[in-house]
């Protein structure tokens, strides 16, 4: 960032300039996917919560669902277990199950509450077993080289409903809700769901304005690095075809995609690692990263 500082009148035209952003979106939900580096970084771990927190003053509804990759593998491995990935999705046994509830509904959840309290803002922590917020089965995976075979990639879920009752209930008191993608099943077991297909879902059933995923890239990028702005399911098919989209960013395109399809009206992947990533993408007319189309 550039260390010059801003004129009265140069902040005076910033301001000016995101009120028809405001106006647009006021009311209006959206929700954030948070995960990768903005969650590590010390600095962008602020400047995220401060994001936050200004949207929900000046009028809309942020709901953030987050993840904690990089944190449930450091705990794994100071228990000598290596973590695992399937099509982007996490092999979850039964020992891992327990770490990532540990991790995600314990530390992250509750870190990212305190940031965006500390900022002003009024967080509450949630996970998917709160008030049976997410209801969840065991996801059996079809295995890319052979559909016909599912594949078992132990207590990972596959959302059965969610219910929006509850984030009802916390705007009406104008709190920020911030939940973990743990979801419960009908004997109370948890699963472990990808914080994106929650994301993707969550802004689908709360009529979402707008879903913003975070990520570790500028974006959607060719085989050549080059960032796509725009993609329709059409081209995601080809990306997917070619291999130019594989491992994690597989469950972040098709929830996000799927986002789409089910009327969120503005479906964004964008970098994390950018300061303030968030309001360049809502409240300028700067778009950055990748916007799904439905069609």
């Amino acid at each position: 960032m550039s260390d010059r500082a801003l004129s009265p009148a140069d902040e005076a035209s910033i301001l000016a300039a995101a009120l028809p952003y405001i106006r647009r979106f006021q009311d209006k939900t959206i929700v954030v996917k948070y995960g990768g580096n903005a969650m590590t970084d010390e600095t962008l771990k602020h400047s995220f919560a401060r994001d936050i927190v200004l949207l929900k003053l000046v009028g809309m509804n942020p709901v953030v669902v987050h993840g904690g990759g990089p944190q449930i593998d450091e705990l794994l491995k100071r228990v000598g277990k290596q973590g695992r990935f399937v099509q982007g999705m996490r092999v979850t046994d039964a020992e891992t199950m327990s770490l990532v509830e540990m991790v995600l509904g314990g530390q992250v959840n509750k870190e990212i509450v305190a940031l965006i309290n500390q900022q002003g803002g009024k967080a509450v922590g949630l996970t998917g077993k709160d008030g049976g917020f997410i209801r969840a089965k065991k996801l059996m995976m079809p295995d890319r080289d052979n559909p016909a075979e599912l594949l078992d990639i132990g207590q990972v879920g596959d959302i059965i409903s969610i219910d929006p009752r509850l984030i009802a209930f916390l705007y009406s008191g104008d709190f920020i809700p911030v939940i973990a993608p743990i979801g419960v099943g009908e004997n109370g077991e948890s699963y472990n769901i990808n914080a994106d297909v929650v994301a993707g879902k969550l802004a689908e059933i709360l009529g979402a304005e707008k879903l913003v995923l975070l990520t570790n890239t500028p974006g959607v990028l060719d085989k050549d690095g080059k960032l796509l702005s725009g993609l329709t399911p059409q081209q995601i098919d080809g990306l997917v075809a070619d291999g130019t989209l594989s491992g994690g960013m597989l469950p972040k395109i098709a929830s996000a995609l799927d986002a789409a399809r089910g009327g969120v009206r503005n479906v964004h992947i964008i970098d994390g690692r950018v300061e303030h990533a968030l309001l360049l993408e809502i409240l300028t007319d700067h778009g950055i990263g990748t916007m799904i189309l439905s069609q």
